[in-house]
């Protein structure tokens, strides 16, 4: 019998591999309603309590889907476009060359200037150069060197990622910072912070109260926040982010690529609103195109390239390297069905290594889970887990529908029946 969520997450809290768990899925008209909160937390004075789903997590990486919304919508409000060139609002993205490598003394970097402008389009979707220094060993060397962050230094997006670009804009595709540049953009546009957009234009209209930006310093939401413990004094997310937590430590500023906190029962809000695509954050026709594929050819390629490379793993979230895939505006995108499980153009990403969602407009299910793993983070074992989460749910939701249709009246099989 395949793994359950019940069996593998409770055997794994009995191993103390974790601490818990917050598991949200619905369908879209909510008849289908999946929340369990598993295990224990422990508060940072060391006493335990029962996880709640209303918990406040580490979103990490999940941040960016919210980021997303909040770039889209200011498409919608005409204060910036996916396709246009964003020099007039970001000169650092502007500014930026591209890294080929280094001299032969491997002292100076090799340097080439972009061929094209950076796009919205091409941040949200990880193809605009913006990769991750930790990800790509060139511009890790280059951050070794140029950008290395005094002690206890923070420091803003603009500084924080100011390395060069991996590769030439909209001519390759690796993971990157592309939303926590995209939430600048949002604050430039807007006047105010990311977090302060968030609330009035996604938490507001979702009903959502407990969001905000590291630090978490409302004193409400550290009573519930998961990451607030011994192993985590000042509330990081190591777990989360496998055992640190340099990305909050050292941002300063609302991040959208991952500083956000929020309990599970909100995310799935977010999850469902663009489920049935309910007109609540964006407009019909802007979520649709959430769920297309948005890669050039030539950014398809490199993203193929990526999924099977020994990273690919990450980058596939759950998915067999053979599925075919895209990368819509909010994270991976499937391309084909997958039997049993995930139709065609679901939107799927995750945070850390310990956050997993997906949206799954074809089959009606949405969902996030949410391991609270133990330091040192058992990554093999989240990633276990998150996957157990990923196809169970589908499990419980088919079996769902199937005693609903046992539940509809038998119909008519006379002659003088209207049915055929």
């Amino acid at each position: 019998m395949p793994d359950d969520i019940e069996t593998s997450f409770h055997a794994a809290i009995e191993t103390g591999k974790i601490n818990g768990a917050v598991i949200c899925a619905t369908n879209g008209d909510g008849s289908f309603v999946y929340n369990k909160a598993l295990g224990e937390r422990t508060l940072l004075s060391g006493e335990k309590r029962p996880q709640q789903t209303d918990d406040v997590l580490c979103l990490a990486s999940a941040t960016k889907l919210i980021a997303t919304i909040a770039a889209l919508q200011c498409v919608e409000d005409g204060l910036l476009t996916l396709t246009d060139d964003l020099s007039a609002l970001a000169p650092e993205l502007a500014a930026k060359q591209v890294l080929t490598g280094f001299s032969d003394d491997g002292e100076t970097p090799l340097l080439e200037p972009a061929a094209q402008p950076i796009t919205l389009e091409m941040l949200l979707t990880h193809s605009a150069g913006t990769s991750y220094d930790f990800i790509d060993p060139k511009l890790a060397r280059w951050s070794s060197k140029f950008n290395r962050p005094g002690e206890n230094t923070q420091r803003p997006v603009e500084e924080a990622f100011s390395y060069p670009l991996g590769f030439q804009p909209g001519a390759g595709w690796m993971y990157g910072t592309g939303l926590d540049w995209a939430g600048l953009l949002v604050e430039r546009v807007t006047g105010g912070t990311l977090g302060e957009h968030m609330q009035r234009r996604i938490c507001d209209p979702l009903g959502i109260t407990d969001a905000q930006f590291s630090p978490v310093t409302r004193e409400d939401l550290r009573a519930r926040l998961v990451d607030l413990n011994p192993q985590d004094p000042d509330g990081l997310g190591r777990a989360v982010m496998g055992g640190h937590g340099e990305p909050n430590k050292r941002s300063r500023g609302h991040f959208g690529g991952h500083g956000l906190f929020m309990p599970g029962a909100d995310y799935v809000k977010v999850l469902r609103s663009l489920l049935v695509n309910d007109g609540k954050l964006l407009n019909p026709i802007t979520v649709d195109d959430m769920f297309q594929d948005h890669l050039s050819p030539e950014a398809a390629v490199a993203h193929r390239a990526a999924l099977a490379s020994p990273m690919g793993v990450f980058f596939r979230v759950g998915l067999d390297e053979g599925t075919q895939t895209g990368y819509g505006l909010g994270g991976l995108l499937t391309l084909e069905d997958i039997d049993h499980w995930y139709g065609k153009h679901t939107l799927t990403w995750g945070g850390g290594m310990t956050l997993a969602w997906f949206i799954d407009r074809k089959n009606d299910l949405c969902g996030i889970g949410a391991v609270q793993a133990t330091l040192p983070t058992d990554a093999d074992l989240a990633a276990d887990l998150k996957q157990t989460f990923r196809k169970d749910i589908y499990r419980k939701y088919t079996a769902w529908v199937k005693e609903e249709w046992k539940k509809l009246p038998e119909i008519p099989t006379d002659s003088n029946s209207d049915f055929v």
